[in-house]
């Protein structure tokens, strides 16, 4: 983990959501399910907030929505991390789902160019309209996740953490991908103190306990889910 100072460079209007391209040390860059928590000096901005990895930029990376509405372009960022565990890309992925499922796949993004890198087909499922996308990457719709998850050899979900259970449901129960080890979830969650505080906020249950979202997530492997 390391601390630094970041700028936001840009405020991006993708997709109907607003993202920040940020400038900053390279140690600081998050890997796609990581995170930093980000501060300003603003009175409107009190609490730090977390920012995901969605894409490459030049001198640092573009962050998911959402982010703070007080932020302008050429403000000074206090930044904190990488945090938690991200994303675990097998280097013998080569049919890559990215399943959003409650929401948009922002945080997911990162994952695409790694995976075209090595030669995989990439597939998005969500309900949110996406564009920007590389012409090798299919979009579908939640309504053909089943056979998405069938087809493929890695699984990258995106979830609100109140929404685990309608996740089971929808695949049928805890087990039907437990016998897919290259399952992973991460769990959207607030993680206020970023592992400093063991706060309980983030905490998520899993078949071995509860664990922190902030710390042990937010990226979990699904057959602990």
């Amino acid at each position: 983990m390391h601390t630094g100072k970041g700028q936001v460079v840009e405020l991006i209007l993708e997709n109907g959501h607003l993202q920040a391209r940020i400038s900053c040390p390279a140690n600081l860059i998050p890997s796609p399910g990581q995170y930093l928590l980000a501060g300003s000096a603003s009175i409107l901005d009190p609490l730090p907030v977390p920012l995901f990895f969605t894409d490459s930029a030049l001198q640092g990376f573009i962050a998911s929505a959402p982010v703070p509405d007080a932020w302008n372009p050429g403000q000074e960022v206090f930044l904190r991390g990488p945090l938690g565990r991200g994303f675990d890309l097998p280097p013998s992925a080569r049919k890559v789902a990215l399943i959003a499922f409650d929401g948009p796949p922002a945080r997911l993004r990162g994952l695409i160019q790694p995976a075209l890198k090595q030669s995989a087909s990439v597939v998005i499922v969500c309900e949110s309209e996406e564009a920007n996308l590389p012409d090798e990457v299919e979009v579908q719709p939640l309504s053909l996740m089943d056979d998405v998850v069938e087809w493929a050899d890695f699984i990258a979900i995106d979830v609100l953490r109140g929404s685990l259970l309608g996740l089971r449901e929808r695949m049928g129960g805890r087990n039907q991908l437990a016998a897919l080890a290259e399952a992973q979830v991460l769990v959207h969650t607030p993680v206020p103190c970023g592992g400093i505080a063991d706060c309980g906020v983030c905490a998520v249950n899993t078949k071995s306990g509860w664990k922190l979202a902030c710390k042990d997530g937010p990226v979990f492997a699904w057959r602990e889910i």
